[in-house]
């Protein structure tokens, strides 16, 4: 059967092409002499963040030098040994914050997803009320809150802050009323007001989740009474 010159200078064509993309891709592999390692970085300390060498080399075309190694030693580990490897530090120009300043790069002190991961985790506060739960999947994920929506002015991202808030120590109810009142609206209360979501005052055990709540979300499978006895 013989082929078509049409079909087979099509295919030769076709071929032609294939061989020259495959030669401009094998010319473009990313070289990490001069880009720095491909892969993102991720630190575990302080907390969890991720830097990317590519997107700095090859997109912002940094040279190596413009960080290391005046602001980064070029040593693995060397970075989070420094106890002042710190959003504080980086506010006074230390480390990354040298760059993101909001000048020169968007401030350290904003679009925090960029280099962070939100916990996937939901959160349960014991104090200063037991059984509190919350969720960034719910707030970052499905509402698509940013992370300065709460912290810093909000939440201080330190783990136990909320935890030292001040513990009402009155038996009084209306005392103890305003306390908790006070305690919302400095917190969850800020959106949690019943205009951008629901108050505070209506729902509450959509947080409030009690014991038995807790041991269901931790996978606990034992059941209570009326008087909260264990049951088998």
């Amino acid at each position: 059967m013989t082929k078509s010159p049409i079909i087979l200078g099509a295919v030769f064509c076709l071929s032609t092409s294939l061989f020259i993309a495959a030669n401009s891709l094998a010319s473009d592999e990313y070289d990490e002499d001069t880009y720095g390692p491909e892969n993102p970085i991720v630190w575990n300390s302080p907390v969890k963040a991720a830097f990317s060498h590519k997107f700095h080399t090859m997109e912002v075309e940094l040279e190596c030098s413009s960080c290391h190694d005046e602001l980064f030693e070029m040593e693995e580990g060397a970075a989070t040994a420094n106890e002042d490897f710190t959003m504080a530090a980086f506010k006074e120009g230390k480390y990354c914050g040298s760059c993101h300043n909001g000048d020169d790069a968007f401030d350290s002190s904003t679009q925090c997803e960029s280099c962070h991961f939100p916990p996937t985790e939901k959160i349960v506060f014991n104090e200063p009320v037991k059984t509190v739960v919350f969720s960034h999947d719910i707030h970052v994920g499905r509402e698509e809150l940013s992370c300065e929506s709460c912290h810093k002015d909000v939440f201080v991202m330190e783990q136990g802050h909320v935890a030292d808030s001040e513990l009402a120590s009155s038996d009084d109810p209306a005392v103890k009323r305003e306390y908790l009142e006070a305690l919302h609206t400095k917190f969850c209360g800020t959106c949690h007001d019943s205009s951008q979501a629901f108050g505070y005052l209506t729902r509450c055990t959509v947080c409030h989740i009690g014991v038995k709540g807790y041991s269901e979300m931790q996978g606990g499978d034992a059941k209570q009474d009326a008087h909260g006895k264990s049951g088998h």
